[in-house]
C-alpha cells in the first residue's frame, strides 16, 4: 500500500465581523499599548472570545491575546518564561485557524527570537488559550451566570489549555546530510503531541515508538516546500508500514465484501489501519506532524510526515489528520527538505533522498 499525500485546495469566504468583537479587539489593543496586557486578557477572555462566530475570528482573538501575553512576560520578568510560552503557544494557535497570515507569523517569530535570547523553551505543555481563552473560574462564572449553553461550552473548551494538564512531547534524533554539504547532521527535533485533538493517532504513535518500531529508518519522501514523509518500519520505501494495534480497519475499510466486520484476527496485522481525526480543527502550518496515508479515507497507518518552516499545505487540511506540531527543531526540518533527490536536482525522477536520511531513534522526554 503506497503512502501519499493528496494535491486539491479549497477556499473560504470572509465573514462580517460583529461589532462587539470589533470594540473589544480595539480595546484590548489600546489596553496592551497603554502597559494594561492584565486588562486586556481580561477583555478578551470575558468578552471577545464568547463574539467570535468562525475561525479566523477566533485566530484574530487568540493573535491579540497573545501579543497581551508577550507585552505582559516583559512586565512580570519574573514569571516571563509562562507568559511567553503561553503566547507563543497560541500564535501557533492563530496559525491553526489562519495558516497564511504573515502579520501572525511575523510576531510569532518575534517572540521566538526574544525567548531564544532569554534561554526559554518554546515548548510550555498544555495552557489557558494565550491567557485571553476563558479559565476554568471563568468558565464557572459564565455558567453560573448561564451565558453558556451546554453545546458552547463544549466548543470553547475544544480550545482551552489546560495549564495543569501534561502535555507529550517526544525527540526525533535525525541524522541527514545538507544540500551542497559533505558532512552529516545531526538534529534533534521535539514534537508536542496533541492527544486531545487526535487521541488514537497519538496513543498509535507513542506505541509505535514504544516498540521501537521508527528507530533506524528513513525518511523515504522529501519534497522541498511541502514535506518529508517517513514511518515506513516495513519497506522504507512507502509500501509498508501497520498501526501499533488495531483500530477497526483492514486497509481503510470495516467490513469484508460479505459484510462481515473486519477484526484484528481476519485482517492480516500489515493491513492495520486507523481511522481519520482530521476534522480536529487542527490546519497544516509550518511544523505540523501529520499523519500519511493514501487518497481513500482510515488508510493511515505508521507513516508520517512534518511539514517544514517555509510551507503551509492547507490543500490537506480536513483531509491528513494532523496531530503534533514541532516546537524545537524546525529549522532541521527544513533544511532536511532541501537535501538532494533526482527530483530536486534534475538527475532523474523521484523524492527519496540521495543521501539517506535517517530516523536514528524516537523518545518520549520526561
Amino acid at each position: 500500500m503506497s503512502v501519499g499525500i493528496l494535491n486539491e485546495f479549497a477556499f473560504r469566504r470572509p465573514m462580517p465581523i460583529p461589532e462587539a468583537l470589533q470594540i473589544a479587539w480595539a480595546e484590548a489593543t489600546d489596553l496592551t499599548e497603554s502597559g494594561e496586557p492584565e486588562k486586556a486578557l481580561e477583555l478578551l477572555r470575558s468578552v471577545a472570545w464568547d463574539a467570535c462566530e468562525n475561525g479566523a475570528q477566533q485566530a484574530r482573538t487568540l493573535r491579540f491575546a497573545a501579543d497581551a501575553g508577550t507585552a505582559l512576560g516583559e512586565q512580570d520578568t519574573a514569571n516571563q518564561k509562562r507568559h511567553w510560552q503561553r503566547a507563543h503557544k497560541n500564535y501557533r494557535k492563530a496559525l491553526n485557524f489562519d495558516p497564511k497570515n504573515k502579520e501572525t507569523r511575523r510576531r510569532m517569530n518575534k517572540l521566538a527570537s526574544m525567548m531564544d535570547e532569554q534561554a526559554i523553551s518554546l515548548g510550555a505543555g498544555l495552557q489557558f488559550f494565550d491567557e485571553g481563552n476563558p479559565t476554568p473560574l471563568g468558565l464557572l462564572s459564565m455558567l453560573i451566570a448561564g451565558l453558556l449553553l451546554l453545546v458552547s461550552f463544549k466548543v470553547i473548551t475544544d480550545w482551552i489549555d489546560i495549564e495543569d494538564s501534561d502535555s507529550t512531547i517526544v525527540t526525533l534524533e535525525i541524522s541527514y546530510m545538507p544540500s551542497g554539504g559533505n558532512e552529516r547532521v545531526t538534529a534533534f527535533v521535539e514534537i508536542e503531541l496533541y492527544p486531545d485533538e487526535a487521541p488514537n493517532h497519538v496513543e498509535n504513535f507513542l506505541l509505535l515508538v514504544e516498540d521501537s518500531s521508527y528507530d533506524n529508518t528513513k525518511f523515504h519522501r522529501i519534497i522541498d516546500n511541502f514535506m518529508i514523509q517517513g514511518g515506513d518500519f516495513e519497506n522504507e520505501d512507502g509500501t509498508g508500514g501497520s498501526t501499533g494495534k488495531w483500530y477497526g480497519y483492514c486497509n481503510g475499510e470495516e467490513f469484508d465484501g460479505a459484510g462481515n466486520s473486519h477484526s484484528a484476527e481476519s485482517c492480516p496485522q500489515s493491513s492495520w489501519t486507523i481511522g481519520d481525526e482530521a476534522d480536529n480543527g487542527l490546519l497544516h502550518i509550518p511544523g505540523s506532524l501529520a499523519m500519511a496515508k493514501t487518497s481513500a479515507a482510515n488508510t493511515g497507518s505508521s507513516q508520517f510526515y512534518i511539514v517544514p518552516g517555509d510551507s503551509t499545505p492547507s490543500h490537506l487540511d480536513g483531509v491528513h489528520t494532523v496531530f503534533g506540531q514541532v516546537i524545537s527543531g524546525l529549522e532541521d526540518v527544513t533544511a532536511i527538505s532541501e537535501t538532494d533527490t533526482p527530483n530536486s536536482t534534475q538527475q532523474g525522477s523521484g523524492d527519496t533522498p540521495i543521501n539517506e536520511v535517517l530516523l536514528i531513534q524516537v523518545t518520549v522526554n520526561d
